[in-house]
């Protein structure tokens, strides 16, 4: 197959509460990187309903043309209705390739367009780069243990689901037009009909968009322990994480986990306390732009990753760094 003539980039912008999920944006970074060496353009596609402003966002973003298709029908994800309208888009603009970001939804979407595209996939993908004319998806395996590069000999369009925090936004200045497209749900090929959607009720925890981090792990010994955690996190103004034996241990919910089971994070500041550095925790913290570790055990795996590593035990260090950001905070 030839595939010179492919060149664009298609990136599929998804939604929450009306605006672009934070992966949406970043993977304009990429995909402006594959485009220009392909000499073609960057088209982002929003779908839903009320998403005008989400549109204008990602037109400003690094989106050479956002393609937006508004309808009621579109306000909830809907895996068949959403794959028929990406499926439609694709065909008309035979893009080069499809980024997807690492979502729950996005998870479903994009295996779903590459079996009814009979192309390739490249899942969880940490990076995107060229090499001798072809594009190479780098994506980890065994938890992270392994990098594997993908290369897609053959496929157009390649399908990519992109990790959330493994791209920088882009930088890009130049306003992308806006093209509204009417494509009908067209609910004669659909198998999936939605009766009801009910919001769980639970509380709001946004590690994906935080910029400081603080996580306790076992090391923290017990529930009343864990708050000095929390403590830290409110000091710096930041969202409380945990690792999995934390959570099992009943200390925090669920929805605080970090880690290859839980959210992939990429903060401006992670500060790891009693935390070991397991392999399926420290993937999901491995784009943060500083890491701190606490833990009493020096050949903690932890430490290899960490930008500063403090040997002691968290309980007792925490309660110093407590006490002297709060009299720096004084002090200003």
């Amino acid at each position: 197959m030839d595939m010179t003539e492919y060149k664009d980039i298609v990136v599929y912008i998804e939604t929450a509460d009306k605006s672009p999920v934070k992966v949406g944006l970043e993977m304009l970074s990429p995909a402006r990187k594959i485009a220009e060496k392909k000499g073609g353009k960057v088209r982002a596609v929003l779908i839903g309903d009320g998403i005008r402003t989400a549109a204008q966002k990602a037109a400003e973003s690094g989106a050479d043309e956002v393609i937006l298709i508004e309808s009621p029908e579109y306000e909830i994800f809907h895996l068949d209705r959403f794959a028929n309208v990406m499926e439609s888009v694709i065909k008309e603009v035979k893009p080069y390739a499809v980024f997807v970001g690492g979502t729950q939804d996005g998870k479903d979407l994009a295996p779903k367009l590459a079996a009814r595209l009979k192309t390739g996939c490249a899942s969880d993908v940490m990076d995107v780069k060229t090499e001798d004319g072809k594009t190479v998806y780098t994506c980890p395996l065994y938890g992270g243990t392994v990098l594997q590069d993908v290369v897609m000999e053959t496929s157009v369009p390649q399908i990519a689901v992109l990790r959330s925090g493994a791209f920088k936004k882009s930088e890009e200045t130049v306003k992308g037009t806006i093209t509204e497209k009417n494509i009908p749900a067209a609910d004669e090929n659909i198998r999936l009909k939605i009766k009801d959607v009910v919001k769980e009720i639970s509380e709001t925890v946004n590690l994906e968009d935080a910029q400081v981090i603080v996580s306790g792990g076992r090391g923290m010994g017990s529930r009343e322990n864990f708050e000095l955690v929390k403590q830290l996190a409110d000091l710096l103004g930041g969202v409380v994480g945990a690792t999995r034996p934390a959570i099992e241990d009943g200390w925090i919910s669920r929805v605080h986990q970090v880690g290859q089971s839980g959210k992939i994070v990429a903060p401006k500041l992670y500060i790891a306390c009693g935390i070991s550095g397991a392999t399926q925790h420290v993937s999901g913290i491995m784009n943060s732009d500083y890491i701190v570790a606490i833990n009493k055990d020096e050949d903690a795996p932890i430490f290899e990753v960490a930008n500063i590593g403090i040997v002691g035990n968290a309980i007792n260090v925490l309660p110093v760094m407590i006490e002297e950001i709060k009299k720096k905070k004084e002090a200003e």
